[in-house]
C-alpha cells in the first residue's frame, strides 16, 4: 500500500511537470503499480479468549495467595492488560500511554489518544474495570518507584510499560494458556488420549496485541454491533479500514443467511 501510494504521487508529479512543459515526455506511466494485497487479520475464537483470560486470573490469584508479592503484582498487571485490550480494542501504544485514573470506573469508559493525537472515549466491560482496579489497588504499589510517574501500567523496574514489553506479555500469556490447557488434558480422562493432548496443545493460537484488537472488533460485529460504532471504537478515520472485519466474520454471515433466506 505504501509503494502504491508513493507511486501515485510520483506519477501525479511527472504528469503535472509534463503539462507545465518542464518535461518533454511524461515518464510516469512507465512506473509500475504493485497490487495491494490485504491479509485478513488473525482472530481468536471466543473460547480461546476465555481460556487466556481465565488463566491470567488464576495465575494472579495463585501468586497472591502464595504471598509472592512481586509475581502477584506482575500477574495482576498482565491480567489487566489482556482484559483491557480485549474489552476496549485499543492499540497497544494507546494502552501504554494511559495514566493512573485514566479509566472511569463509574462510567466504564477509558479515554485514549490515538493516531494523530486524536482523543476518543471507549467503553469498557465490567471484568476489565475490575482487573484494572485490582491492579491499581494491589499490584501497582508493589512495582511503583520514583520512575513510575503517573503511568497506569508499569514494567518490572517501575517505569512506564512500553509497547515491546506489552507485546511480550500478550505472547507469554497466550503461551501459558496453551500449557495450562495441555496440563488439563494430560490429567483428565479421555477416550483417545493422544488426540485430546494434541487438541489441548493447540487450544490457543499465538498472537500479539494487534490480534487481540482484531478479535475484539470481530466479536463485536458477530454480536450485532454496527460497523460505524466499531469504527468509532477503533479510532479509524475511514470506514474502509474497518470493513476488513466484515470479511472475517463467517459465522455471522452464515447466521444471517439462515435467518433471512427462505430456503436456508
Amino acid at each position: 500500500a505504501t509503494l502504491a501510494r508513493r507511486g501515485a504521487a510520483a506519477r501525479a508529479f511527472t504528469s503535472f511537470a509534463h503539462r507545465q512543459g518542464w518535461l518533454a515526455a511524461d515518464p510516469g506511466p512507465q512506473l509500475g503499480t504493485p497490487k495491494a494485497h490485504r491479509v485478513l487479520p488473525q482472530v481468536l475464537r471466543r473460547e480461546e479468549m476465555n481460556s487466556v483470560l481465565a488463566d491470567c486470573e488464576d495465575r494472579a490469584l495463585r501468586d497472591f495467595a502464595a504471598g509472592q508479592r512481586t509475581a502477584a503484582a506482575a500477574a495482576m498487571r498482565d491480567a489487566a492488560v489482556l482484559e483491557l485490550l480485549y474489552a476496549s480494542a485499543i492499540r497497544v501504544s494507546e494502552l501504554c500511554e494511559l495514566d493512573a485514573g485514566g479509566l472511569d470506573a463509574g462510567r466504564r469508559t477509558v479515554r485514549v489518544l490515538g493516531k494523530g493525537r486524536k482523543e476518543r472515549v471507549v467503553p469498557v466491560g465490567v471484568p476489565a474495570v475490575r482487573a484494572v482496579a485490582r491492579w491499581e489497588e494491589l499490584g501497582r504499589p508493589v512495582l511503583a518507584n520514583s520512575r513510575s510517574g503517573t503511568a497506569l501500567f508499569l514494567g518490572a523496574r517501575g517505569g512506564r510499560l512500553d509497547p515491546r514489553t506489552a507485546r511480550r506479555i500478550v505472547h507469554a500469556r497466550l503461551r501459558d494458556a496453551n500449557l495450562a490447557d495441555l496440563a488439563g488434558m494430560l490429567t483428565g480422562e479421555a477416550a483417545d488420549g493422544d488426540q485430546q493432548v494434541a487438541r489441548g496443545a493447540q487450544a490457543v493460537r499465538d498472537a500479539g496485541p494487534h490480534a487481540i484488537r482484531h478479535t475484539a472488533a470481530t466479536h463485536l460485529l458477530e454480536g450485532g454491533a454496527d460497523l460505524r460504532s466499531v469504527q468509532e471504537m477503533l479510532g479509524h478515520s475511514s470506514p474502509a479500514t474497518t470493513q476488513i472485519y466484515t470479511h472475517v466474520s463467517a459465522e455471522r454471515l452464515k447466521a444471517s443467511y439462515r435467518q433471512a433466506h427462505p430456503r436456508a
